[in-house]
């Protein structure tokens, strides 16, 4: 009688099924950095192709991963864009509006259109300013998405519309100007200029914009200027 030969080792008949000569191995979110580096490559893609057209599969396929090693980090499409508006809200805090909180009063609102103007002409995000585009993107699609996208833009309006508010209170202001009317103005041309830069590929659009707004920040400053 002839001795059995031994079973071999679950492991061994895993790594004889997926060794390299047969077929590359997937990685496994684990081996990325952080669930930061996903985000931010998702954030990439997002700016390109919009929020939309991110989903779950197209991510796994540019991060070389299997999908269900993105579903344990995001379980739907819905929450995966959600992350992504995230993830590009502290990218913009961190570039556009913590730099500006060094400074106060008129010196903070032109640090914001500044910081906001280089974050856009620098392409940060390869598709242009995030918030732009996606702003464009969901006006119309009620959601969870939606929602974050319109609470984000309404603070980063009553950022600009607050350093404009206290320039006002000491006098670098115009005492009758609208604050709101002209943190909406600012918003507006900025927004011109990242859509005059995509769509025409118009390298001209933020040098434009940039002295638009400058000049209309000027029509309003009163006797008491912090200039330098």
């Amino acid at each position: 009688m002839k001795a059995r030969q031994p079973r071999a080792k679950a492991s061994d008949r895993l790594q004889s099924r997926t060794s390299p000569a047969l077929k590359a191995p997937l990685r496994r979110p684990r081996g990325l950095k952080t669930r930061q580096a996903i985000l931010r490559k998702a954030v990439n893609l997002a700016s390109l192709e919009g929020l939309e057209g991110l989903t779950i599969g197209k991510l796994a396929s540019a991060l070389r991963i299997s999908k269900s090693g993105l579903f344990a980090h995001f379980g739907s499409k819905e929450d995966l864009q959600c992350a992504v508006v995230d993830a590009a809200r502290d990218i913009f805090v961190e570039r556009v509006v913590r730099p500006a909180y060094e400074f106060r009063g008129l010196k903070r609102l032109r640090a914001l259109c500044e910081n906001w103007l280089s974050y856009g002409e620098g392409k940060v995000f390869p598709g242009g300013c995030f918030f732009s585009a996606a702003s464009l993107e969901f006006d119309d699609r009620p959601g969870r998405v939606r929602d974050q996208i319109v609470e984000l833009m309404r603070k980063w309006l009553k950022n600009l519309e607050h350093a404009a508010r206290e320039a006002q209170l000491v006098g670098e202001i115009k005492k009758e100007v609208d604050v709101r009317q002209l943190a909406f103005e600012i918003q507006a041309l900025a927004m011109g200029a990242n859509w005059s830069s995509r769509l025409f590929r118009d390298h001209s659009a933020f040098r434009l914009v940039r002295g638009a707004i400058l000049r209309r920040i000027e029509q309003d400053t009163g006797p008491v200027q912090s200039r330098e």
